[in-house]
């Protein structure tokens, strides 16, 4: 822990770990550093190549995620929940909880089912990796470390011509830039992922890549020593940098426990969660500048410039037809899953709805039910205005406003009404990469409604923009107790798999086919913009210099 921050004391680490450290030391760790090597894209990994058996010991498979026992060196695979041999070892053999991932270097336990985070780990790895690093002929580490450039007078010839030299070594990157693995600093997945989908959201990407939130001056503004934003500076500024080895963020994360106090543990979180506490504490942060409200009352900061929309909820009085209409701010979209379809009759001729995992259900079909015209129950009777007295109420939610970046949350975890727990949904959802949200704006469900004979008009809706292209998709696999989160990111029309620290290129059937849980669509207009060439692109004085990246303005 940094002595930054000495009132802050670390969350507890994995209990199967700390029983495995006390009983065995550091002795797996350092016997693990000769397997260790780092790959010419500069990730660290297991060499499986010095393995006597780098195969499954029960079903001799090499598919899916390998992993050895730092116990007894066995390797075992798992390929998915239900075909976890990891686990059978663990259960197998007393004591075998933790192994190491062959293709990332990362602790893993096999009760927690997700990595887990040691320093004394990190160090053993960091040691073969700083080794393998080139060095200079006087013995020093060339280290590719990101110069900041003086855009001021000093800007040369020689300047101008690096900066053309680094655009051109960047563009002939394998990877887009700015794509760049995330370190799972123990169970979190839930965090790298929300953090990959908004480091490619265009408005915010925009915002830090060109110094709007500048860590300097925010130092000499506030007296406080955690500010979230610097935190998200730093990871934009590291992960488009151009270096590809994996980053960890554990800076981050101190200062989100820090300011998420009831979070801050180990223990697997919800990554919806996640993200609109995020996004509170940087309007928390951002929202104090004096010039983030206007007039009306409206905050402009980043994240309600970027996120916020505003939902309509009609009632109307079934007795004498009044309706009230109420209007609430937003920063995403909860949809249920439209199972409409999802009930069967078994052979004793009882409705069934044990196929809802097994079924299929359609983004527009989901934003359809949330559109959907509601008729309250007698126990929700609502006060009406006319009639001056409680009365039977139909209900009906529209958007009035859209925002720049759409997030569309599909409720995935439901409480069971049989076990009074909560329960996953793994059912299919098919969703579109382009999506017209004009069926959905309250003048469009309005219409819908009542025809144009009776129209509510808040105001000039023509304008609006109501075309979207899906950018990130955030996934959730697995059990509810143990799942893992996935991003998948849409940069240059192209589909890139972010598991922590590994990203890969998939198919887009991959995506489609995908358990999806958190959608991030932004305006067809912002994401167009991204094929931009960066010489017409602004540049801050301070910031370093980056790559535009299209798809992800």
């Amino acid at each position: 822990m940094s002595s930054r921050y000495p009132s802050y004391s670390s969350p507890k680490e994995c209990k199967h770990l700390r029983n495995y450290k006390l009983k065995h030391g550091h002795d797996g760790y350092d016997l693990i550093q000769e397997f260790v090597k780092t790959n010419p894209f500069g990730r660290t990994m297991i060499d499986k190549s010095k393995l006597d058996v780098p195969r499954c010991s029960f079903c001799s498979g090499y598919q899916g995620r390998l992993y050895m026992c730092l116990i007894c060196s066995s390797v075992t695979c798992c390929l998915s929940p239900e075909s976890d041999h990891t686990r059978l070892h663990r259960q197998s053999f007393n004591g075998h909880e933790i192994a190491v991932d062959l293709e990332r270097a990362e602790l893993y336990c096999s009760v927690c089912c997700d990595q887990v985070y040691d320093p004394d780990f990190d160090k053993v790895v960091m040691c073969k990796h700083m080794m393998a690093l080139p060095r200079r002929e006087n013995g020093e580490l060339r280290l590719s470390k990101r110069k900041r450039l003086n855009f001021g007078i000093d800007l040369d010839l020689r300047n101008v011509k690096r900066l053309v030299s680094l655009r051109d070594q960047r563009s002939k990157s394998c990877f887009p830039i700015g794509l760049r693995g995330l370190n799972n600093l123990g169970n979190t997945c839930f965090m790298n992922s929300v953090l990959q989908a908004l480091l490619h959201a265009p408005p915010l990407r925009n915002y830090f890549l060109s110094d709007r939130h500048n860590r300097e001056m925010c130092r000499k503004r506030s007296s406080d020593r955690l500010c979230l934003p610097c935190d998200i500076d730093v990871i934009f500024s590291a992960v488009f940098s151009g270096d590809r080895t994996p980053y960890s963020p554990a800076q981050f994360l101190y200062s989100w426990w820090k300011q998420s106090e009831n979070l801050a543990n180990y223990e697997q979180q919800d990554a919806h969660e996640f993200f609109i506490s995020m996004l509170d504490r940087i309007h928390e942060k951002e929202g104090k500048a004096s010039h983030a409200i206007k007039d009306n009352g409206d905050c402009q900061c980043i994240v309600h410039r970027a996120f916020s929309g505003l939902v309509r909820s009609d009632v109307t009085c079934t007795c004498c037809g009044f309706t009230s209409s109420t209007y609430d701010p937003c920063i995403d979209i909860s949809l249920d899953l439209d199972r409409s379809t999802s009930s069967c009759t078994d052979l004793l001729g009882k409705t069934s709805k044990l196929n809802d995992n097994t079924g299929s259900s359609t983004l527009v079909g989901c934003l359809d039910l949330f559109t959907k015209l509601e008729k309250l129950g007698s126990d929700q009777k609502l006060y009406c205005e006319n009639c001056q007295e409680k009365q039977d109420t139909l209900k009906q939610m529209s958007i009035r406003k859209l925002p720049l970046v759409l997030c569309l949350h599909i409720k995935r975890f439901e409480h069971s009404p049989i076990k009074k727990l909560l329960r996953k949904i793994d059912r299919h959802l098919q969703f579109p990469f382009s999506l017209d949200m004009k069926p959905y704006l309250s003048s469009s469900v309005v219409r819908k409604r009542f025809g144009n004979r009776i129209f509510a008009s808040d105001g000039d809706e023509s304008d609006i923009n109501t075309e979207f292209e899906v950018f990130a998709v955030v996934t959730h696999s697995g059990m509810l107790e143990s799942g893992h989160y996935v991003t998948y990111l849409r940069l240059r029309n192209q589909w890139f798999k972010c598991d922590d620290a590994c990203i890969s290129k998939v198919d887009e059937e991959v995506v489609r086919a995908s358990q999806c849980y958190l959608i991030y669509y932004v305006q067809k207009v912002l994401y167009h913009k991204g094929t931009e060439d960066v010489s017409c692109q602004p540049m801050s004085p301070r910031a370093d210099t980056f790559v535009p990246i299209a798809g992800c303005c």
